[in-house]
């Protein structure tokens, strides 16, 4: 009878399984990541693990958020929600929240399948930076900020500047909070996608409406690293809104809204040469949501 040796796989350096600390408070997490400069806090996990079973990331340690309570509910503060950055999509989905942030309330519920939903959070949405990510555009029209917390204490800095990489993370901090301003005003988050059911955006809008300011905010997410603000855009079609009256607009001011939208964030090539099929579509796509979504947030 003849046996066959076992393969021995080839030699490659020893896999190091990292530690894991599971903080019960920001105080623990804090000293956690204090005491391992290396560690990556996570919570659902959902692109972290992807990095990692892709071989992209291969922290030294984990610290885990999931038992901080004081991260996964909100509250209201002068004006504003704070938001726990451990909220998942699924509860930020849900009837009470939309109530409260109906755009990012709409991007929680297209965040992904149940299992995305259910384990994903508001924090590593933010923290991950990924263009696109849905509560993104939402969260840069409502002009949010991020509360950190560290060794040295507590900061605050707006979303954006993260998102654009002018203020990073110090070792050792956390983003703890979103702190998202109450508008009471409509907000509309769409995209688009190339295929039916839950999938990555190919393009996204999100609009809302400032009414103490007589102010239009959208932003454009998935066409490029972080969301972008059609300031010009903004300002001209909020000029044209009767903010004292029933807000209403005509379809053509609509249609060269979206249309001011797409060329400002899909613009022309330089030269002479035409837009490519794709980038027209991009720019079309863009055009199309930003229209629909101000439309929307009219009615």
């Amino acid at each position: 009878m003849t046996t066959h040796a076992p393969q021995t796989a080839p030699h490659t350096a020893r896999s190091v399984t990292p530690s894991v600390t599971l903080p019960a408070s920001l105080d623990e997490a804090v000293a956690a990541l204090t005491e391992m400069p290396a560690a990556v806090p996570v919570a659902g996990g959902t692109d972290l693990m992807a990095a990692v079973n892709r071989g992209r990331l291969r922290p030294a340690g984990l610290v885990g958020l999931g038992r901080i309570n004081e991260i996964r509910g909100w509250q209201y503060q002068d004006g504003h929600a704070l938001l726990g950055a451990g909220l998942t999509h699924a509860r930020m989905g849900r009837p009470d929240f939309a109530a409260l942030i109906p755009a990012l309330a709409a991007a929680s519920r297209v965040a992904g399948p149940p299992q995305i939903r259910n384990a994903g959070t508001l924090g590593g949405n933010v923290v991950s930076a990924a263009p696109t990510g849905d509560s993104l555009p939402v969260l840069a029209a409502l002009e949010a900020d991020l509360v950190v917390v560290g060794p040295l204490g507590s900061r605050e800095l707006p979303v954006s500047h993260l998102l654009a990489g002018r203020d990073m993370l110090a070792p050792g901090e956390l983003v703890a909070f979103v702190r998202v301003p109450l508008l009471h005003a409509p907000q509309v988050f769409l995209k688009a996608t190339g295929r039916t059911g839950p999938a990555r955006a190919t393009a996204s809008v999100a609009v809302v409406l400032d009414p103490a300011r007589r102010g239009v905010r959208c932003a454009v997410g998935a066409i490029a690293p972080m969301p972008l603000r059609p300031l010009e855009a903004e300002q001209w079609i909020a000029s044209l809104i009767d903010w004292d009256g029933e807000r209403g607009l005509a379809p053509e001011a609509l249609t060269a809204f979206g249309e001011y939208v797409g060329a400002a964030c899909v613009p022309d090539p330089q030269g002479d040469e035409p837009l490519p099929p794709g980038v027209l579509h991009l720019r079309r796509t863009v055009a199309a949501l930003a229209r629909r979504a101000l439309g929307r947030a009219l009615s």
